[in-house]
């Protein structure tokens, strides 16, 4: 019976801890756009298979303009 005194105040900081960071999540516009990014990676630009990309530190330095 003791026990509770501690697990009933406990288990409601906890639920307002959850409440404030779903409210908060939702104020963020965290569930604004839910499918956006799912159609975002099956319509991606391919590049084609030509097409060849330099990652190269020393084509960062060759292509800067001065």
């Amino acid at each position: 019976m003791e026990s509770l005194y501690l697990l009933i105040p406990m288990s409601l900081v906890v639920i307002a801890v959850v409440v404030m960071i779903l409210y908060w999540a939702v104020k963020g516009g965290q569930f604004e756009d839910l499918e956006g990014p799912g159609h975002s990676i099956l319509m991606d630009d391919d590049v084609s298979p030509n097409h060849v990309v330099d990652k190269s530190p020393t084509a960062n330095l060759l292509n800067k303009k001065e």
